[in-house]
C-alpha cells in the first residue's frame, strides 16, 4: 500500500496553505501589539511548514526484485533485518557469509553453527507452525525445494511474507546458492569468498582423483524403507566429482525408493551410508538387498556423516572429501 505521508502532493499542500495565509495579512504599522501577534503567528505557520515538510519528505520503504533459486520474481527491502530460516542448509550459509545476527527464527534441525541453538524455534523443516513465522515478521523467509515445503510457501504468502527459495540440483548450484544469499542479505563480498573456497576445494578432490577408474557407487539414504539419490540430485554430482558413478544416475527424480530386487541388481562395488544426523536418521547398516553384493562383500562400505551429505550447504565439501577419500584413498 502507498505511504500517503510520503506522498509530495502533501507537502505542497501545505505550503501553499500557508503561504496563501501570509501574503494575504494585513500588517498596519500603527499597532507594535498586532505585529507582536502576527510575528507569533507567522512564526507557528512557519514551523507547522516545518513540520510538514519533515513529514512528507520521509521516503517509503525501498524495494527490490530478484530471482530466487526457482526463477521466481521476488519483491523484498532493500535492506533485510529479519530473517527465519526453514532449511538447516540455508541456516548454516546465512552464518558463513556473516548474517547470522539476523536470524529471528529457524527449525529445531538447525543446530549448526552451535549459535543457531538459541536462535526461536518455529518447529521442525518438515512441520514449521506458520504461527510462529507470522508472529516472528520475517521481512524474508528462506526455503529448500529439498524441504518440500510447496503448500507452506502458498501459506506464507497468502499472509503477505516473502519467500525466497533455493534449488540446490549439483555442487553448482550450491555454490550458487551461497552467492544468491549474499546477494539477497547484502554480503556479496563475504558470500564470493565462500563460494570461492569451496569450488577451489571441489576442483582440488577432482584434480585428485582425475584418470582414475570411477568406482560404481551405491548411495544408502536410508534401509528400511531403501532410498536413495536419482538423476537429479545432488549427490549423484557429489559421486562423480569424487570419482565414482552412481548406479541410479540415470534414474529420472531426486530421491528414490527401490525395490529389494533392484537394489540386488545394481552390483555396487561400493556402498556409501549417510549416518545419523540431527535429522534423526539412523541408517548405519548396509541393506539386506545389498548385503551380498560386491561393495558388501569386500568390505567397501562407508559411513560419512549425515550433515555432510543432507544439507547442501558449505559442510557438502567435508562430505564430498571424505567420498574421495573412501573412494580412492590411494589418491590422498
Amino acid at each position: 500500500m502507498e505511504n500517503p505521508v510520503a506522498r509530495p502532493v502533501a507537502f505542497r499542500g501545505w505550503g501553499k496553505g500557508a503561504a496563501g495565509f501570509l501574503f494575504s495579512l494585513e500588517i498596519s504599522k500603527k499597532s507594535s501589539s498586532r505585529l507582536c501577534s502576527l510575528a507569533i503567528l507567522a512564526a507557528l505557520l512557519l514551523q507547522l511548514c516545518a513540520c510538514s515538510y519533515h513529514r512528507t519528505t520521509t521516503a517509503p520503504t525501498e524495494t527490490r526484485e530478484v530471482l530466487d533459486g526457482l526463477g521466481r520474481h521476488v519483491r523484498l527491502p532493500a535492506k533485510i533485518d529479519r530473517i527465519v530460516s526453514l532449511a538447516p542448509n540455508l541456516t548454516e550459509i546465512v552464518y558463513a557469509i556473516g548474517a547470522g545476527n539476523r536470524l529471528v527464527g529457524d527449525t529445531t534441525f538447525c543446530d549448526y553453527p552451535p549459535e543457531a541453538r538459541t536462535v526461536a524455534k518455529v518447529g521442525d523443516t518438515i512441520h514449521p507452525s506458520l504461527e510462529r513465522v507470522v508472529a516472528l515478521r520475517p521481512q524474508v523467509v528462506l526455503l529448500s525445494t529439498s524441504s518440500q515445503l510447496e503448500a507452506f510457501t502458498q501459506q506464507l504468502e497468502q499472509q503477505h511474507i516473502t519467500v525466497f527459495v533455493t534449488d540446490a540440483h549439483d555442487l553448482e548450484t550450491v555454490f550458487r546458492s551461497v552467492e544468491q544469499l549474499g546477494e539477497l542479505l547484502g554480503q556479496q563480498e563475504q558470500a564470493g569468498r565462500v563460494a570461492a573456497l569451496l569450488r577451489s576445494r571441489a576442483s582440488a578432490v577432482e584434480e585428485r582423483v582425475k584418470g582414475r577408474k570411477p568406482v560404481r557407487v551405491f548411495y544408502q539414504l536410508s534401509a528400511e524403507p531403501l532410498y536413495t539419490a536419482g538423476k537429479s540430485s545432488y549427490i549423484t554430482d557429489m559421486i562423480r566429482r569424487a570419482g565414482g558413478v552412481s548406479v541410479t544416475q540415470d534414474v529420472e527424480g531426486e530421491w528414490l525408493r527401490l525395490s529389494d530386487e533392484t537394489a540386488l541388481a545394481a552390483q555396487p562395488e561400493a556402498v556409501i551410508l549417510a549416518t545419523a544426523d540431527s535429522m534423526g536418521g539412523g541408517n548405519t547398516e548396509v541393506a539386506a538387498p545389498l548385503a551380498k553384493s560386491p561393495a558388501a562383500i569386500q568390505g567397501h562400505v562407508y559411513r560419512i556423516n549425515g550433515d555432510f551429505l543432507s544439507r547442501p550447504g558449505p559442510r557438502l565439501i567435508e562430505g564430498l572429501e571424505q567420498m574421495a577419500r573412501s573412494l580412492h584413498p590411494e589418491a590422498f
